[in-house]
């Protein structure tokens, strides 16, 4: 049976799955999982990709050990934005910078006096926001300079992390689509933009279309772990692009969410579509494994509930997922609300604390006990999703029935079935591991195994259990979406 190495890389941990496929059916399995966190020093927040590159290594080894040494290929894909500088002799310019870094607002509205957010948004389509390669570039440029000036290329996090298997420098289409340096329906850099803000325009490395292969495993690498060349392939490189790649769609009128640290939500689209309507509804517009777009929003996710874990952790009140269901079960349903997307839960001191000051001055009642707050976060989510798949519903101007949910967070099916309650809509809640299942299946498309993404949907389709949602008490749910209004300003 053929074998390939998918590494999903989130913002809070990584993972190497291995993927094997008898012609027929796909399996997966997981090898080895390591965490993964920003580390914060000198006042900045790094990506600590040498760990990452290490634990890479370490999985593969695992993977060997347990017997699986005739590997095809692998594939990486990791969140997006994010990126690492090269010296002119190849060597990594230090550690990467954090989207979470706080100098980034900063950056952000200094640039925009160059360039408006809605210039910005007409040329890539692309949502204004801090954590955006572009305004990540023009903070270094103010506040590190040097740096700057001693890159000669720049990678994306995963095309940096398949540099240092392969040795080849490429950006992927998907993952470039995230920067907002790409010009909406091409996959060039645009110049203008770079030149607008007096930033180098020849340090971004090509890009090239998903399923490439960018070269083999560089011998150095392959002596260490004691493997034999494997190839590296250029699947859908943005973690999101892969879980859409492997979710089921039925037809035009499904939604797809994508599900962690953060939740995307959106349709797939054939071109990007800019107008002052999507732009001032915060959508973006970014690329699939196809060379398509999505429209979509970035929404928080797990997030809120990540960070209380650790404050709770902190006090001597770890949870788990089975302790926080109950927590949750045995507090009031509808009480306080908060807008997810409020940018002061983005990365505060306290998450607990803050989100008690925002129902306190809201005029609500605080949520005081960790099932109150539980339910304040997962009730204040599944209605945002439902704000959201109205204007998602006018702006794509198609009637949208069923919504597909994939990734590591609908393990919470208290989650699924309170959007599904918020929506109004059937939940169809499947892959689990759904970036990892669409980087596996994009290898096997550039492999030649699988015809294309149609019969891959299929196999997933095939291969992994689905759980299906209907929505629950309908009066309820449209009696909270308007007190949810109302509190949070929407």
């Amino acid at each position: 049976m053929k074998k390939v190495w998918a590494f999903d890389i989130g913002a809070s941990n990584g993972r190497l799955m291995l993927s094997s496929f008898d012609g027929h059916k796909l399996y997966l399995e997981e090898i080895y999982r390591f965490a993964n966190q920003p580390v914060h020093l000198t006042g900045h927040y790094y990506w600590n990709i040498l760990y990452i590159f290490a634990e890479m290594k370490k999985a593969m080894q695992m993977s060997i050990q347990e017997g699986h040494r005739q590997i095809e290929s692998m594939g990486i894909d990791t969140w997006g934005v994010d990126f690492g500088l090269l010296s002119d002799t190849g060597e990594l310019l230090g550690n990467p910078y954090s989207y979470r870094n706080p100098l980034n607002e900063r950056g952000m509205q200094e640039a925009l006096q160059h360039i408006s957010a809605k210039e910005l948004f007409d040329i890539t389509g692309v949502e204004t926001a801090t954590i955006n390669t572009v305004f990540q570039l023009y903070t270094i440029k103010k506040y590190n300079p040097s740096l700057l000036e001693n890159a000669d290329t720049l990678l994306l996090t995963p095309n940096l992390l398949a540099y240092l298997f392969c040795g080849e420098k490429h950006n992927e289409f998907t993952i470039s689509s995230t920067t907002q340096l790409l010009r909406a329906g091409e996959t060039s850099w645009d110049k203008q933009i770079l030149q607008r803000l007096l930033l180098p325009d020849d340090i971004l490395a090509p890009t090239t279309a998903p399923l490439m292969v960018a070269g083999q495993s560089l011998s150095v690498v392959n002596r260490e772990i004691g493997m034999n060349p494997v190839k590296v392939i250029h699947t859908a490189s943005h973690d999101t692009a892969s879980a859409i790649a492997s979710l089921p769609l039925e037809d035009q009128q499904s939604v797809f969410m994508s599900c962690g640290t953060w939740v995307l939500m959106g349709v797939p689209v054939d071109r990007p579509v800019i107008n002052d309507d999507v732009m001032e509804s915060g959508f973006t517009n970014e690329g699939t494994i196809e060379g398509k777009y999505r429209l979509q929003k970035n929404n928080m996710g797990m997030w809120l509930l990540q960070q209380c874990r650790v404050i709770w952790e902190r006090e001597g009140m770890a949870t788990d997922f089975n302790k926080e269901n109950q927590l949750l079960e045995a507090a009031p349903a509808y009480r306080s609300f908060i807008n997810p997307d409020d940018p002061r839960f983005f990365n505060p001191l306290n998450m607990v604390t803050e989100i008690q000051r925002y129902c306190e001055e809201t005029a609500q009642p605080v949520p005081t006990s960790q099932g109150e707050i539980i339910r304040c976060i997962l009730e204040s989510l599944a209605l945002k999703y439902g704000w959201l798949l109205q204007r998602l519903e006018r702006l794509s101007g198609k009637e949208l029935k069923r919504i597909h949910m994939g990734g590591g967070a609908i393990r919470n099916q208290t989650l699924c079935q309170l959007t599904a309650n918020a929506t109004g809509r059937e939940i169809i809640a499947g892959p689990v591991e759904a970036s990892a299942i669409g980087n596996a299946i994009g290898q096997w498309i550039a492999l030649g195994e699988v015809k294309d993404l149609k019969e891959a949907r299929q196999l997933v389709g095939e291969s992994f259990p689905l759980q299906y949602y209907q929505p629950q008490e309908q009066i309820q749910w449209q009696e909270a979406y308007q007190r949810f209004v109302q509190y949070t300003g929407l």
